[in-house]
């Protein structure tokens, strides 16, 4: 019994991680091709990211809340949550870029892209355990 509730938990976790995973791909490559763009018409690369990672955060927020966790609590309090979440994960990024590229000079393109899978691993995680929590009675 309990190995049958182990393998449905696990089930329905990679299930959910594949689905944070299609809404945070098709975001995340509309976003990295939007911020390559920009900064090689003359963007700085921490405003560029700033600005981005706002939008693709913002839209982001839809489309986890109802594809990858199916969340049917508050949208208010998950929409704070969300923020707050999404703040932390900015400052990760930025933290990123201002120590590999500031720091030790590594090129912009290639540790925003290393940053983008880091930042998603946190905001998995984050999302999954602060922003769309499941009830206590299981129900969605």
């Amino acid at each position: 019994m309990v190995d049958e509730v182990l393998i449905i938990k696990t089930r329905g976790a990679v299930a959910q991680l594949f689905r944070y995973a299609l809404v945070g791909l098709l975001s995340n490559v509309a976003g990295y091709l939007a911020y390559l763009m920009l900064t090689y018409q003359g963007g700085t690369p921490k405003l560029t990211m700033t600005l981005l990672y706002g939008v693709g955060a913002a839209v982001g927020f839809f489309g986890n809340r109802s594809l990858a966790f199916e969340h049917q609590g508050s949208v208010l309090g998950a929409g704070i949550r969300y923020v707050i979440a999404h703040g932390i994960g900015y400052l990760l990024n930025l933290s990123i870029l201002i120590v590999f590229v500031d720091k030790l000079g590594y090129a912009h393109q290639w540790v925003q892209g290393i940053a983008i899978f880091i930042v998603a691993a946190f905001l998995f995680l984050a999302f999954k355990v602060f922003v769309f929590p499941v009830s206590r009675e299981g129900a969605r």
